[in-house]
């Protein structure tokens, strides 16, 4: 991984623009990742340091959030030979989320939401943003924002908990906004962190993303997979945990009982850091692929063994999971590190990009009967 990030790596200048001198398209004999018979994974971009959430336009403008770095980047033709990296945004304060809506660009920081008008044509020079929402929480802990446009055309914006375990009822929720942040309606509570949302292409119900408490051993809790089959539904956090753990502190879970709590469509393994999920929508895949849900594992980071690092593929009857099992792995290596999944999304062309925020790419995954 060391050898592929000198090769390619960008320096990403103090001035807005960065023009690529060559492709950002490396071929994946310099990554060493497991995948299913006739796929494989390329970088489609890098030098996006600490890459997180991630968003495409229409134009194929590929929009980049981060959480350490401050900065927000856009990658203009991102499929293209000669893409060109651009700085959005530098010295924010944890503008991890990205999306977008009617041209317009949203971020999510640490206690409000901006958007950037019209943000393609603005590209070299965006301007300062508009305050959509304001005056969120600053409590650092599970604070960025993984916001989503559905298909309601409403804002989502989760707020985690400021704590590993703790009674805070204003925070954990789900709360949705106009697209100008009025109305705010709070959907879904008990939620510790959520980082990853998706409406499922034929239901349109909200699946998410939950992890789990740390502290409590290296097999508990499981980090979930939700459904929000109903408005208003309290998913157990903190008193209960993945459906069924009480939790151990006894003021806390005095707070409410499992039986009262929505528990989730699957566990997932404990400490994976269950990140970004996606419906697979398009049609390069295998039909097999078609609207089962994918999902980013950033990895461990308190456990004794690590665990996590790869993409998970969960097989879907309705509503119900048939299968939970890897799709790509081989970012850990042992207990070497080369790579964190944070984020996912379907190209138009049908390939799943795929965010890495340890090592600032972004990769492309194909998949063609001749592979």
């Amino acid at each position: 991984m060391r050898a592929l990030l000198s090769l390619i790596a960008l320096v990403i200048a103090a001035t807005n623009v960065v023009a690529a001198d060559a492709p950002l398209t490396v071929e994946s004999p310099y990554l060493d990742i497991s995948l299913p018979a006739g796929f494989k994974i390329e970088v489609l971009a890098s030098g996006l340091s600490n890459a997180r959430a991630i968003a495409l336009s229409e134009d194929n403008t590929l929009f980049v959030g981060t959480r350490r770095k401050g900065n927000v980047y856009a990658v203009a033709d991102v499929f293209s030979d000669s893409p060109t990296v651009y700085t959005i945004a530098d010295q924010r304060k944890v503008p991890s989320g990205v999306a977008l809506h009617d041209g317009d660009l949203y971020v999510g920081e640490l206690t409000q939401v901006v958007r950037y008008r019209d943000i393609e044509n603005h590209l070299d020079n965006p301007g300062e943003p508009e305050i959509v929402v304001g005056g969120l929480p600053s409590k650092k802990l599970h604070s960025w924002k993984h916001i989503r446009f559905g298909p309601d055309n409403k804002l989502y914006v989760p707020l985690g908990a400021p704590c590993n375990v703790c009674d805070q009822p204003d925070f954990g929720t789900l709360t949705r906004y106009d697209a100008d942040g009025s109305n705010p309606e709070v959907v879904a509570r008990g939620i510790r962190n959520s980082v990853g949302m998706a409406w499922h292409p034929q239901t349109g119900e909200l699946w998410f993303t939950d992890n789990g408490a740390d502290r409590m051993g290296d097999d508990l809790p499981a980090d979930e997979l939700n459904r929000l089959a109903k408005e208003g539904d309290h998913f157990g956090f903190p008193f209960c945990h993945a459906g069924d753990f009480v939790e151990p502190d006894p003021e806390l879970a005095a707070l409410g009982s499992c039986d009262d709590a929505v528990g989730p469509v699957r566990k997932l393994g404990a400490h994976v850091a269950a990140l970004g999920l996606v419906f697979y929508t398009g049609s390069m895949f295998p039909a097999e692929y078609q609207n089962q849900i994918f999902i980013a594992e950033h990895g461990s980071w308190d456990r004794s063994e690590k665990s996590g690092y790869r993409i998970s593929l969960l097989r879907l009857n309705g509503n119900e999971v048939l299968s939970y099992e890897p799709f790509a792995e081989g970012w850990l290596n042992g207990e070497t590190v080369n790579g964190r999944p944070v984020d996912l999304l379907v190209a138009p062309d049908g390939a799943l990009l795929v965010s890495d925020d340890s090592q600032g790419l972004v990769y492309r995954i194909s998949y063609s009967v001749d592979d």
